[in-house]
């Protein structure tokens, strides 16, 4: 699309925000309000991304915001009532489990609650009367991405959010899984936020799942901000598979402070169009991070992902992680990027992507790259984009192995790599199963669940 028809899009947005900012802010609170003057200011500069971005280079956007859809602002108690029976279907997974509508946290339970253990979750906006000097300080302050005019759409136009928070101290001896259930009987735009506060010494595992249970076209934005204290550590796996009229660009940011650590994993099993992008920064001397990541696509899917860590102290490690595989049509893409601080002396820092190629059709874009400012570093990167090794097909082959069986179980292996890297043991488990079913043809859509989509 041409620059006139990107501004005509742009221009639609800043319309819905016109109509509808009474509305929204009539729903939140007084300090989330404050900041949606200057993000609006900030989209109405930026717009929505084209591929003109180099961040966005290899992904293009336009086409997806440029649609009639529906807009969810505000959820009604009726909506919950596909998540009040959802279970997941990881029988051995002993979670705390939360089913959430189109991003909000269930009007029908209490607004914010604090699980056994002494975890909150709940709304941002009710956490913004029990706990004001938290959201004060934390809010909005992680958002590192200046550029993108997608976020400062986010801060502009929700209305809530989900909130977590783990006091000084807290480990959660469980995960706590988030189901992100999106339905509507209409094609239809929606805003997601999540702020999640780990304090000092504590711990948090956190799943999130998303899963469409409409077959409507779904536009989701995305933003999540995590901060993680001292000495703490913090997990996030998020699972996405959702249909193909579905478009998901997530943004999460993760600040960390010293002696702290954190791993994040994007499994991408199922989607139209997904955009990960993820911020790691590195605010403290040893403090360290793995980012990780598997997609599968096939069709004329589209999955790009976006990671970004930023070493700003000394003597921190990060490790990057990502493989996909492609069939059909489907395209992909993936910006790494490793920055060194002059003062981050004594920084390990690791990046791999590999991606394997099924047909001649499928595309992958990949640009690994290092911005180094300091001296005393040990720094790799490296790329591959290739198709299934034929000597370890002719292995298999020749002990009696036929040939689709063969290519799934070097899929497996190549897919393996990423999934090892979840700590919780029957998680991984079912992940080595949906990664499986994926590969066979047999996961259509959603995870197997009680919840039945037609």
């Amino acid at each position: 699309m041409n620059a006139i028809s990107e501004a005509a899009v742009t221009e639609k947005y800043l319309k819905l925000y016109r109509d509808n900012i009474g509305k929204i802010s009539r729903a939140s609170s007084p300090y989330v309000n404050s900041l949606r003057k200057d993000a609006i200011g900030r989209f109405n500069e930026l717009g929505i991304p084209s591929r003109n971005s180099e961040a966005y280079k290899y992904t293009g956007l336009v086409p997806f915001f440029d649609h009639n859809y529906g807009s969810y602002f505000l959820p009604a108690a009726d909506d919950f009532r596909k998540a009040e029976n959802f279970r997941c279907d990881v029988s051995d997974l002993d979670a705390h489990g939360l089913a959430l509508i189109n991003g909000y946290y269930p009007a029908v339970n209490d607004r914010l609650k604090q699980l056994p253990g002494g975890i909150w979750v709940g709304s941002i906006n009710e956490a913004a009367l029990k706990f004001p000097e938290l959201i004060e300080k934390h809010y909005n302050k992680y958002v590192r991405s200046n550029d993108d005019g997608l976020v400062h759409l986010n801060t502009a136009m929700v209305s809530d959010g989900v909130f977590v928070y783990v006091p000084d101290g807290v480990r959660m001896n469980k995960p706590v899984q988030m189901v992100n259930l999106v339905d509507a009987g209409e094609d239809m735009f929606n805003q997601r936020r999540k702020l999640i506060i780990v304090g000092r010494n504590a711990e948090l595992s956190l799943i999130i799942c998303d899963h469409t249970l409409a077959p409507k076209k779904f536009l989701t934005n995305a933003v999540t901000e995590v901060y993680v204290g001292e000495n703490a550590r913090f997990d996030i796996i998020r699972v996405q598979n959702e249909h193909n009229a579905s478009c998901k660009i997530t943004h999460t940011f993760i600040h960390q402070e010293r002696n702290s650590v954190t791993s994040s994993n994007n499994m991408t099993l199922h989607g139209g169009l997904v955009r990960n992008n993820t911020w790691h920064y590195l605010g403290g001397e040893h403090a360290e991070t793995m980012s990780s990541g598997l997609f599968l696509a096939d069709k004329f899917q589209h999955i790009d992902n976006c990671v970004s860590v930023e070493h700003a102290f000394p003597n921190c490690t990060s490790n990057q992680l990502f493989k996909g595989a492609l069939d059909d049509m489907a395209t992909g893409a993936f910006n790494g990027r490793i920055l060194v601080r002059p003062q981050a002396q004594g920084t390990f820092a690791w990046q791999k992507n590999n991606n394997i190629l099924l047909t001649s059709n499928a595309r992958m874009d990949t640009k690994p790259h290092l911005e180094i400012f300091a001296d005393d570093v040990k720094c790799s990167h490296g790329a591959t984009v290739g198709q299934i090794d034929e000597e370890a097909m002719f292995y298999l082959r020749s002990r009696g192995i036929d040939k689709h069986e063969a290519r799934q179980l070097l899929m497996f292996g190549f897919a393996h790599e990423v999934i090892q890297n979840i700590r919780i043991e029957p998680l991984r488990e079912r992940m080595d199963s949906l990664v499986m079913q994926r590969l066979r043809g047999e996961l259509s859509r959603c995870a197997s669940c009680v919840v039945k989509c037609g």
